[in-house]
């Protein structure tokens, strides 16, 4: 994350809606000395707490054959980072002069342990995933594994491993251009146009 605190995010719920937004994320994990990278899309689990907000969880699947999959039984220590919209910030555009360079853009980081699902997780996590994203095409009617021949999904299922990463921290950087002036944010939001960072700059 962004050392620069003006530019952290550490509200929960929009941290998640922002997974939520973004689900397809990178899984980076160092197991025996070695640094390993995947990615799977997720589903967020709450899952309930005895006082006040629960655990957080992410499910995730991998093909048997990515070089993670093998580690997953034993489990591992891993970031998973989603991302959103970014932009290059031009000098130019600065009211201000002898200025740099720089990105704007949003991404949130979750840490945690990841342990194997059983087979009846997995088949949990991948209905709800179909659901997550179908939903996402609406008016069409939702997909559902229903419409496959029988034993198809049983069959397939074999061919990857599903997993839980659950959370113990969870933050993120939405880089706005916070550290600037208003001119100097103006000229950014005006070159931008429309793109998605000069909208999210507008609503700061």
């Amino acid at each position: 994350m962004h050392p620069d605190s003006r530019f952290r995010v550490e509200d929960r719920e929009a941290l998640l809606a922002f997974i939520r937004q973004h689900p397809f994320v990178t899984i980076v994990a160092a197991v025996r000395g070695r640094p390993f990278v995947a990615q799977s899309p997720v589903v967020i689990r709450e899952l309930p707490g005895i006082m006040g907000d629960g655990e957080i969880a992410l499910d995730f699947h991998l093909s048997r054959n990515n070089v993670l999959a093998q580690h997953v039984v034993q489990g591992f220590r891993a970031v998973v980072l989603a991302t959103g919209p970014d932009a290059y910030v031009s000098p130019d555009w600065y009211a201000g002069a002898d200025q740099v360079p720089t990105w704007n853009y949003l991404s949130v980081e979750a840490e945690g342990s990841a342990a194997p699902l059983n087979d009846e997780e997995l088949a949990a996590l991948l209905d709800d995933l179909s659901a997550q994203e179908e939903a996402r095409l609406l008016p069409k009617a939702p997909w559902t594994r229903d419409k496959m021949t029988p034993g198809r999904f049983e069959a397939m299922t074999r061919a990857i491993i599903g997993a839980r990463l659950t959370v113990d921290r969870l933050e993120g950087t939405f880089k706005l251009s916070q550290n600037k002036g208003e001119a100097d944010r103006a000229g950014v939001v005006a070159a931008l146009g429309d793109h998605p960072i000069a909208g999210l700059m507008r609503g700061l």
